[in-house]
């Protein structure tokens, strides 16, 4: 018999894994961020819970955590000194994140628990030391880096994630979820069907050794937190998919946060720069979606599920001070 998990997503920023586990039934009863663009966001549009909390503090989150009564706790700490476009640097206090949200689900004991961090976290002495924290917990722990193309996202972004069963077996969820898999990505062409109106796109490499304009017959590269023009002084790349750049434009703010697969009723507030910033800090709504029903599949097996209702405001806020 199904029944009613309480979770609580911590790193919630506007809310993408939030929404993907709401979408997949679960009721989510509150969220915590300490970026107030992000939790204004995330107030717009939901109906629970999200106050500000400094989650490095490992006790006092403990504390205030607690009244949640939470059965899974899921998040994302925030990844930048792990990423591709960060320095990697361990030292510094935002990959200690990892390891105090790993301390505080050890301390809370939820039955689940659910970790989700770029894919160069692997290779990261933080991800060790959080490890030997949950095992100590006694948690089995299932880990997977996902292709989110190969989860219903028109995008290829890797995402390391870790599904934690308190005493459960290691890998109890591998099987479900690589079946679960599709067997081809998703291109933005498939995901938009006829309502974008172009075939090339541009996305701002980092560097020009790497193109900058994309084909809707392919997934989009990872949504960052920036969208840039195309520069005057763009070179161009050998694999650009089009090479007649008066044919190619960059995606619009609304356009990237669909490729995040947010839904279009989905309400952004703060400055273009921070709404930007916002959709590119995202979990994938549907990357969430697809780990949710994995987890959902492991417990209950496949049933059908009625999705609960999310896009409402905030009628009732915790004041945490």
């Amino acid at each position: 018999m199904r029944e009613e998990l309480r979770v609580l997503d911590l790193f919630s920023g506007c809310g993408g894994l939030s929404l993907g586990f709401q979408k997949a039934g679960f009721d989510v009863v509150g969220a915590v961020d300490n970026w107030k663009p992000a939790i204004e966001t995330y107030r717009a549009n939901f109906n629970h819970d999200i106050f500000e909390l400094n989650l490095g503090n490992v006790e006092l989150s403990v504390q205030k955590l607690k009244e949640f009564r939470p059965d899974m706790i899921i998040g994302g700490p925030p990844c930048q000194d792990f990423s591709h476009a960060g320095k990697r640097d361990e030292t510094r206090g935002r990959a200690d994140l990892t390891v105090a949200y790993a301390r505080i689900i050890s301390k809370i004991k939820p039955r689940f628990f659910l970790m989700e961090n770029v894919d160069q976290i692997t290779k990261s002495e933080k991800l060790v030391e959080a490890r030997k924290i949950f095992k100590k917990a006694n948690y089995g722990l299932t880990e997977k880096v996902l292709d989110a193309s190969y989860c219903g996202v028109p995008q290829r972004r890797k995402r390391f994630f870790m599904i934690g069963v308190l005493g459960g077996k290691d890998g109890a969820l591998l099987e479900v979820i690589e079946n679960k898999l599709s067997k081809s990505p998703m291109t933005v062409r498939e995901y938009f069907g006829k309502k974008l109106k172009i075939d090339y796109y541009y996305r701002h490499p980092r560097n020009y050794n790497r193109r900058g304009v994309f084909s809707v017959n392919e997934p989009s590269p990872t949504i960052r937190g920036v969208n840039r023009p195309i520069p005057k002084g763009y070179p161009g790349h050998l694999l650009d998919a089009e090479k007649e750049l008066a044919l190619v434009r960059p995606l619009t703010t609304g356009e990237r946060a669909r490729v995040q697969t947010f839904p279009e009723e989905f309400v952004f507030t703060g400055s273009k720069t921070e709404i930007e910033q916002q959709i590119g800090n995202a979990v994938p709504v549907d990357l969430g979606y697809f780990v949710a029903l994995c987890l959902r599949e492991h417990l209950w097996g496949p049933k059908p599920i009625t999705p609960k209702q999310y896009m409402e405001p905030s009628q009732h806020l915790l004041a945490f001070k």
